[in-house]
């Protein structure tokens, strides 16, 4: 690897992340989704205050944002190290946008999208899981923490058949991808822990229009 090759796929890769769907959707909309619900400019808070469609939609394109430069890097440079260095780089531009003062989403659908490349069958089926639990305890929250958790760990154990470094290099970024996701959501962790997390219905939003909350902490 040439360092410049690095530095120019991870500042492009963080760029891509940097682009806020939830403000541009919500902006059409004529609403501010960062003045609305939990304030957090992701996929969950659309849901939540813009209905199933608009949520689903900002998911989709969020998804696309941890496709887009992963899969280009890969078939550029054919390596696994390459590619979680442009999807790290892309989580950690969704999370902190530099154009947004670094108040960016959490970084899950990013991440989807960047496991999507890396391992699209096994990524599917824990996507599959995860709205199961989602369905069936309406914590998006929950959802988000199966993902991350499965993928970070299965793709640290699939990692064994690369050859050193970019095995350890690959682990380490993994596992950079978890602490990241994991600290964006500190917040729904605490409220979880003393039992005031908020629910949001999927089944619910299928019918929900635009909602005006009251903001959370």
């Amino acid at each position: 690897m040439i360092w410049w090759h690095i530095v120019l796929v991870a500042l492009c890769s963080y760029l891509i992340g940097n682009i806020s769907i939830a403000r541009i959707i919500s902006k059409r909309k004529h609403a501010d989704v960062t003045k609305l619900g939990s304030g957090n400019p992701g996929s969950t808070n659309m849901l939540r205050n813009f209905g199933f469609k608009i949520g689903f939609l900002n998911f989709l394109l969020d998804v696309l944002k941890g496709v887009v430069p992963t899969l280009i890097t890969y078939i550029i440079f054919g390596s696994k190290v390459m590619l979680y260095i442009a999807g790290v780089s892309a989580i950690l531009g969704h999370i902190y946008p530099v154009f947004f003062k670094f108040k960016g989403g959490k970084g899950i659908a990013s991440m989807l999208g960047v496991f999507l490349v890396a391992n699209p069958i096994v990524t599917v089926i824990v996507i599959l899981i995860a709205a199961c639990s989602w369905l069936c305890f309406e914590y998006g929250s929950v959802a988000s923490f199966l993902c991350v958790t499965a993928l970070t760990v299965i793709e640290g154990i699939n990692a064994k058949n690369l050859p050193m470094p970019d095995q350890n290099i690959v682990c380490i970024l993994l596992f950079a991808i978890f602490c990241f996701t994991w600290w964006a959501h500190r917040g729904n962790i605490n409220r979880l822990l003393v039992g005031k997390e908020s629910k949001v219905s999927l089944i619910k939003s299928t019918k929900k229009k635009l909602k005006i909350s009251k903001k959370e902490d």
